[in-house]
């Protein structure tokens, strides 16, 4: 052997440690993802070390989420009087709950690296609710009883017998007219689609539950409230809670059962979730349904009602967010659409389907990643979904204008 097979055999082999300190180094900072078991005694965690994360710095950015509580009422209901109430037909038709102290959960790669306040809670989430009425759709579009999500809804709908207990149908004062809801069957409305109604540039015209489509964020000006302009469908993103309503009575329409149901079986189960959460809707939204009586539920808090939860239950649909739809090795929600729920809606580019916020140039959230992308609802709630550092956060009833900074220390943290 001469001195050039020592020199290549020697620097051959300490390409190859580097190689393997380097992939070392970099299989320690981006673990594969941990999927906790069903139950909360089970949920592994992580110290901060361990998550590649400064200690110090981590516990500032939950120190200041715990003092930059919501300001409102935590009488939920007094809330609601203060602020949405106030608006026409602004009466509560669902339940309000009294809240906690502020709340919430890290995970990094699925580990519980910090948690404050009370997680295990079942709160009112508000619009967070949203986004489980586009699950609902997105399990049926995955399972083609929603062909495209570019297809007409007047095309998979049915007239609706309301139930109202007592109801005479031999009332000469309604002879005539239809006792049946039929949402979808003005010249307006036969246009839209589902892909309209999930990113809420539909314009849907209407009165559902009592609600006009109108008085929910009223326009300033009162004389537009009856004669506004109708926007042709996709063209004017407007957040809506009516249309949301809407939104999810075509769901009940498509799977002919109740949405929780639906929600628990193919989603909440799936992903461990506990047995606490519960999914309401209105006084006045019961329907028939196959012989049936079934509420129709809401799309979020606005008047009452919603998705009641916990922390720990929205950071387990905010890791199944991170993963695209999958849990484990199952897909539970197709790839196919959440591509689409994460795609900017050209009305709006900060928006995909309801309620993913989407960071599109930064301009939602400027120090988080632009792929970054958030579920809200009013309290504040969120659900902080960081697909580049592996993070999942759980934040409720902080400040919204103080969410941005929390990111900021929060990403401060990270090494």
């Amino acid at each position: 052997m001469n001195n050039k097979f020592f020199t290549r055999m020697f620097f051959g082999r300490l390409t190859l440690g580097l190689c393997l300190i380097f992939t070392g180094a970099q299989a320690g900072f981006s673990q594969s993802i941990y999927f906790p078991p069903a139950g909360d005694g089970g949920w592994e965690r992580r110290a901060a070390e361990q998550a590649k994360m400064d200690a110090g710095r981590l516990k500032e950015a939950v120190d200041f989420a715990v003092a930059s509580e919501s300001k409102t009422p935590r009488n939920l209901e007094l809330a609601h009087y203060q602020t949405f109430g106030r608006e026409p037909f602004g009466e509560a038709v669902g339940a309000f709950k009294d809240r906690g102290a502020a709340t919430g959960i890290i995970l990094r790669n699925g580990y519980i690296v910090a948690e404050w306040g009370e997680p295990l809670r079942v709160d009112m989430t508000f619009s967070v609710t949203k986004s489980f009425v586009s699950t609902v759709v997105g399990l049926a579009f995955d399972r083609r009883m929603i062909k495209s999500l570019q297809d007409r809804v007047s095309d998979y709908s049915a007239p609706v017998s309301v139930y109202n207990q007592g109801e005479k149908y031999d009332d000469a004062e309604r002879f005539g007219k239809s006792k049946s809801l039929e949402i979808f069957e003005t010249e307006h409305n036969r246009k839209i689609t589902w892909e309209h109604l999930l990113r809420q540039t539909s314009d849907w015209e209407g009165t559902l539950w009592g609600k006009p489509d109108w008085a929910d964020r009223p326009d300033k000006d009162a004389n537009n409230w009856l004669s506004r302009k109708r926007n042709e469908p996709g063209a004017v993103y407007e957040y809506n809670d009516v249309r949301v309503n809407a939104l999810a009575l075509a769901a009940l329409n498509v799977w002919r059962k109740p949405l929780p149901q639906v929600l628990k079986e193919n989603v909440m189960d799936e992903i461990g979730a506990s047995n606490t959460w519960r999914w309401l809707g209105y006084e006045n939204s019961w329907v028939v349904m196959d012989g049936a009586i079934v509420q129709s539920v809401s799309g979020g808090g606005h008047w009452g009602g919603g998705m009641f939860i916990s922390a720990r239950d929205m950071a387990r649909f905010g890791l199944l967010s991170l993963n695209r739809g999958r849990w484990g090795k199952k897909q539970i929600l197709s790839e196919e659409f959440f591509k689409q729920a994460t795609t900017p809606t050209p009305a709006q580019p900060t928006y995909g389907f309801m309620n993913y916020f989407l960071n599109t140039d930064r301009k939602y959230y400027p120090n988080a990643p632009a792929s970054a992308f958030v579920h809200v609802g009013n309290g504040t709630n969120i659900i902080y979904v960081d697909p580049e550092n592996k993070l999942v956060v759980v934040a409720r009833w902080i400040e919204n204008g103080k969410i941005d900074e929390f990111i900021r220390k929060l990403n401060a943290s990270l090494k």
